[in-house]
């Protein structure tokens, strides 16, 4: 810990608390398990801020056996970070604060209500602050508080969802050490049968989650190591660059920006890209991101070009040419944020947008520029390559699949027997072996909501054909016009129109056969149904007399 003397002048105590109380959503967003988390996240993300000026090295989270969380090592501090620790306060029954330099002072601070007032008195210290002339040889800060019931739906802690952030936060802010520790007991309860044959349940106390330590000195770089788990990498290790710039409104300075990203390629199609603006997740993405993928996309085009893996006949890469297999984290650190959308987790500032993308065309410049990177830049621009060879080859599925979608009544014609009911939430598709079977849940069926597709034979088997091969199929083709989402990368869960498909296939080695041909094809080319539990299995028998 850097060395600072405390006294009451450094503990603010602002005032106007009463509106947090009053309408708490405007200012953690809502009530419930998430607003809870808020206010824990206002007190950690202070303590990472001190961390990251050099005032702590270490970080402890604690929860209770009574519930209450703790945290070590954060020093309040006037400003914007104040403002995020009264709300703590004000929403909390009591908070209590130890700070430790050579001697141990004390203050805690407690929520009332004023029947006579009908006015809440929020986060108000019980006392001055209070040199206890006990001395300590440690250094630190050690804040507790118990979240107020009364404002909060529940007041119980999520262990996974701390154990997340503070990974995250590990990761984000390297060298920094944190420790987690779950002090709360855990109990099931199990049946205990008497000699009577009477059943009761019997309490059984559970063994206590070990304690965890985060800490990673490769930072980013261990993050995007982390993300790609045991996937492939094209190159051995993660690209890494950081810098600081000055960010311009109408050519004139405003303020700096801290840009830091690394990156990693896998023999995966998919992009996983994390995002932060000041240590906060937005994964709605926003502007850094979009100055992200344009960096990355001019940086490789520039180097596809002048190394010859892109000819003069070729077009350039688009973005989703270089967002096949990318592995990235991108975090930036600035003031006067503009979050929107709707969780406010979307960076809304356009300023950003050319900040990021300079840092990392120059970042990639440089990287391009070390010893031994061509091999490594080669394998990207070689999957982007790929990634655009199969792009253009997919333009005739897109448009035979625009025509299978011009076509659903002509596909659906003497087959689907659809339903009345236009409410996707409650719409049930029963997909049936063949018109016998499908008469007979026809006849079985509550016409308001459930639709019956009757197969005629066995689908195509998927696995190994492409996307073009399966739309030629009819089966296959009836089965995209019947759900109405697409097909492939232009498959939309959210136009679906069941969001219950049910393959109902017999109890024999066909309908086996058939069931995991079907499974196939939506986890092929429907991915995001399966993901969204919109696929299920009728398990014969279904009953028996």
């Amino acid at each position: 810990m850097a060395a600072k003397s405390y006294n009451a002048d450094d503990l603010k105590i602002l005032e106007g608390l009463e509106a947090v109380r009053v309408r708490p959503g405007m200012y953690i967003g809502s009530t419930g398990v998430k607003g809870l988390h808020h206010i824990l996240w206002e007190i950690v993300d202070n303590s990472i801020d001190e961390a990251a000026n050099g005032y702590a090295d270490e970080i402890t989270v604690k929860l209770h056996a009574d519930g209450k969380f703790d945290n070590a090592n954060y020093a309040f501090s006037g400003g914007l970070h104040g403002v995020g620790a009264s709300v703590t306060n004000a929403l909390s029954e009591w908070l209590k604060v130890e700070v430790y330099r050579d001697y141990i002072y004390k203050m805690d601070f407690k929520s009332t209500y004023d029947k006579e007032l009908k006015k809440w008195h929020c986060g108000v210290p019980c006392a001055p602050l209070a040199n206890t002339r006990q001395k300590t040889g440690e250094k630190g800060t050690f804040v507790r508080f118990m979240p107020d019931k009364e404002v909060f739906e529940t007041v119980e802690w999520n262990y996974d969802t701390i154990f997340k952030r503070l990974k995250e936060l590990a990761f984000l802010n390297k060298g920094i050490k944190i420790n987690f520790m779950d002090e709360r007991e855990k109990f099931e309860f199990e049946e205990d049968e008497d000699e009577n044959g009477d059943v009761t349940a019997k309490k059984v106390l559970l063994p206590q989650t070990p304690p965890v330590t985060f800490k990673y000195d490769g930072g980013l770089i261990d993050f995007v190591k982390y993300l790609n788990g045991d996937k492939s990498a094209l190159y051995p290790n993660p690209l890494y660059y950081c810098a600081i710039q000055d960010i311009k409104l109408k050519g004139a300075p405003i303020g700096k920006i801290k840009v830091e990203f690394a990156l990693s390629h896998t023999k995966d199609d998919n992009e996983n890209l994390f995002s932060f603006v000041n240590n906060i997740s937005t994964v709605e993405g926003g502007y850094h991101e979009t100055g992200f993928h344009s960096g990355i996309l001019k940086a490789v085009n520039d180097y596809a070009r002048s190394n010859n893996i892109l000819k003069a006949k070729d077009q350039n890469f688009v973005a989703d040419d270089i967002k096949e297999g990318l592995s990235a984290v991108l975090t930036v650190k600035m003031a006067n944020v503009q979050f929107e959308g709707q969780t406010k987790t979307k960076l809304g500032n356009p300023e950003v947008k050319q900040c990021v993308e300079q840092v990392v065309i120059e970042g990639m410049q440089k990287l391009m520029a070390e010893r031994g990177s061509k091999p490594v830049f080669d394998s990207i621009a070689q999957k982007a390559k790929f990634a655009a060879d199969d792009r253009i080859k997919h333009r005739a599925e897109r448009d035979v699949a625009k025509a299978a979608s011009e076509n659903d009544g002509l596909n659906l014609v003497g087959k689907l027997a659809a339903c009345s009911g236009r409410n996707p939430e409650i719409n049930e598709l029963f997909i049936v072996e063949g018109d016998s079977a499908g008469g007979t849940a026809k006849q079985a069926r509550v016409r308001q909501y459930q639709s019956i597709l009757p197969l005629r034979g066995k689908p195509l088997n998927v696995q190994k054909k492409t996307a073009l091969q399966a739309l030629q199929n009819e089966e296959i083709k009836t089965l995209i016009s019947a759900i109405g989402a697409g097909f492939n990368r232009n498959f939309d869960v959210e136009k679906s129109r069941y969001k219950k498909v049910i393959i109902l296939s017999d109890a024999d080695q066909d309908g086996m056969h058939i069931r995991c041909i079907l499974l196939t094809f939506f986890f092929k080319y429907m991915r995001d149904l399966v993901n969204a539990g919109c696929v299920y299995i009728g398990m014969p028998p279904l009953y028996k007399v």
